[in-house]
């Protein structure tokens, strides 16, 4: 599952070459995962692809995912339920925040 990320993890700043090199997927089958809906890189004013830490990460776990026989389609709907699942769950920690913030504190006897 791919953890919560920061602004900065979200910067598109690899090109499809480095984005190719550091997750060891060739640049058509990076094409073919954006078009399947597994990834959006960010885009330039000029239209080219530009890939952030998270995106890099989306293809780690395309990668174990696929090698573990898993085909695109349900690579898709595990990458979503996974990401409902992590909103999910930081939605349940800010609720239980909010919670213990505005509920008076016992005290103490």
């Amino acid at each position: 599952m791919v953890n919560e990320s920061t602004p900065r993890s979200r910067l598109g700043v690899y090109g499809i070459s480095v984005a190719s090199e550091l997750s060891g997927i060739d640049p058509q089958t990076l094409r073919l995962y954006e078009q399947r809906g597994l990834l959006t890189p960010a885009r330039t004013e000029g239209g080219t692809r530009r890939y952030s830490d998270d995106d890099l990460a989306i293809l780690q776990r395309v990668v174990e995912l696929v090698g573990a026989g898993v085909n695109l389609a349900g690579v898709a709907r595990i990458l979503s339920l996974e990401a409902d699942n992590l909103r999910l769950e930081s939605e349940n920690a800010d609720l239980r925040a909010g919670r213990e913030a505005t509920s008076p504190r016992q005290q103490v006897r």
